[in-house]
């Protein structure tokens, strides 16, 4: 256990309460369908404010959660139960440790800051995720993915060290550095934050970053260069062009290309792109592909990508898929992503996850065919977003970090966005039944059996853990975090003794001696 934190941060604390303005835009983050009504907001602005906030909460026995950049799906933040919110969105540094050799990152870096920086200052990057707004606290610890992870990896795959405010049995509040070096003592913390979630362990106030393997003092050649230009394509086919087997055709198609394409260290691992199986409201299916263009017969690997995913269907839904890329410089391509994957302000979502290894039955995307073109349900918000995986993902072994889905081929996420909070029901009635469809066989939910492989923390889903919603038997850690549970249970019983930081879907802490 460190040392306590010494008492009184060198700044006034500044704390938000109710009938301030500025109170209203700090009790709720990305999804409106959660509003807390915290009794006040403390603004954190270094690690030793963390630990004197946290030393005074914990003191008081007053129940409180912790911010980054308000991305989290579900209300493991905003919740009535919540007395007071920690926020870290202005902890937001991006800089270089000469010491640690490593790129140290404050939980309220937004995404697109931290490329812009990484980027501009050293030309180097992290694979990290397509919103633009979501911050580094809650993305790195529960593994963080983005269009470069086939080249690069995941996010968590090049952390270093991490430190987090914990508090032991005796209710002692201090901050500790975990790292990734074997003979560390508090290694497990660090292994925790590779995939284990947030709001598990304590209050992470920073990260750094360094690929492993790296060597020297260049800070320019310790995290991945990003090509200096990519292939961007975006391919709308309209639904007028889509009939029931042409979709299930260009579904599983898309599907055995990745299966096809996504061992390590093949020139089709340049290639990412997502699939958007928009609702017939929307007018079109998307495809967005990016192409690193540095590399040799970029353009021909994107062809071919196109031209497997439309064989054998129409000729409206091939034309629509004739390649017409943009050339431009990463850096612009990363932005133009990231800002217009954004939805309205007062935007409530529903999402669910899940992994695959193999690819959809033709029951499956029939199912998936059906509740996206039902006339009973509009809503161009509505959609199943594919996200491909593999390739340097999948060099890393399964018990090394704590997401062990290292071999599916894509993940995708169920969603419905709105804007109305009177719709609520009709929309997550929508997302709940085609999951629970899509995967009646195994009880509503993608048990991990050789095709399926769980789901992805990240895109949170406090369904998994109602026996309403998941009938499979199989509890909510295993879908997550599989056969690395267990091991959580232990750094969590270790850290977090007294299960200060716990929401919806929190790990439990281990019971074993």
């Amino acid at each position: 256990m460190p040392e306590p934190g010494t008492a009184g941060a060198a700044l006034a604390p500044i704390v938000v309460t109710p009938g301030e303005a500025r109170y209203d835009d700090m009790v709720s983050g990305y999804n409106k369908r959660w509003i807390g009504t915290p009794d006040r907001i403390r603004v954190i602005r270094s690690t030793a404010e963390a630990v004197d906030a946290v030393q005074e909460l914990v003191d008081a026995g007053t129940r409180f959660s912790v911010r980054s950049g308000g991305g989290c799906f579900e209300d493991f933040v905003d919740n009535p139960e919540i007395e007071v919110v920690l926020d870290l969105s202005t902890l937001d540094e991006v800089t270089y440790d000469e010491e640690r050799r490593a790129f140290a990152i404050q939980p309220g870096a937004i995404l697109l800051n931290v490329y812009d920086t990484l980027l501009h200052r050293w030309g180097v990057t992290l694979p990290g995720g397509l919103c633009y707004s979501v911050g580094m606290g809650g993305h790195a610890c529960g593994g963080g993915y983005g269009l470069m992870s086939r080249q690069f990896g995941l996010v968590v795959d090049h952390l270093y060290a991490v430190e987090v405010v914990v508090v032991d049995a005796a209710g002692r509040v201090g901050a500790v550095v975990a790292t990734a070096e074997p003979d560390d003592p508090h290694h497990d913390l660090w292994w925790a934050h590779t995939g284990g979630g947030g709001g598990n362990f304590g209050v992470v106030t920073r990260y750094w970053f360094r690929t492993p393997g790296a060597s020297g003092d260049d800070p320019r050649v310790l995290l991945p260069q990003p090509p200096s230009h990519v292939l961007l394509n975006v391919a709308a086919i309209p639904w007028t062009a889509i009939e029931g087997a042409d979709f299930t055709r260009l579904l599983r198609n898309y599907i055995a290309w990745q299966n096809a394409h996504s061992a390590p260290g093949t020139p089709e691992t340049a290639l990412s792109s997502l699939l958007g199986l928009n609702h017939v409201s929307a007018g079109a299916v998307t495809l967005i592909t990016q192409v690193d263009a540095t590399v040799d017969g970029a353009e021909g690997i994107l062809a071919d990508h196109l031209a497997a995913i439309g064989e054998g269907t129409a000729d409206g839904i091939r034309e629509a898929l004739a390649p017409a890329p943009t050339k431009a410089t990463w850096g612009q391509v990363t932005r133009y992503v990231s800002t217009s994957n954004y939805a309205a302000p007062a935007v409530r979502v529903k999402a669910k996850s899940a992994y695959l290894r193999g690819n959809f039955t033709t029951e499956q995307a029939e199912t998936i065919h059906r509740f996206l073109t039902t006339g009973e349900y509009s809503n161009p918000g509505a959609s199943l977003i594919i996200f491909p995986y593999g390739g340097q993902i999948g060099t890393v072994a399964p018990d090394a970090t704590a997401i062990p889905q290292r071999d599916s081929v894509v993940k995708m996420q169920y969603q419905a966005w709105w804007t109305d909070p009177a719709a609520d029901e009709r929309h997550l009635a929508w997302v709940r039944g085609m999951y629970k469809d899509v995967y009646v066989e195994t009880g509503g939910v993608p048990v991990p059996d050789g095709t399926w492989d769980g789901c992805y923390i990240n895109y949170a889903d406090a369904d998994l853990a109602d026996p309403a919603h998941n009938t499979s038997g199989i509890p909510w850690p295993a879908l997550y975090y599989k056969d690395s549970y267990p091991r959580l249970q232990r750094v969590k019983a270790r850290w977090d003794p007294r299960n200060v930081f716990r929401h919806a879907l929190s790990v439990e802490p281990s019971t074993a001696e």
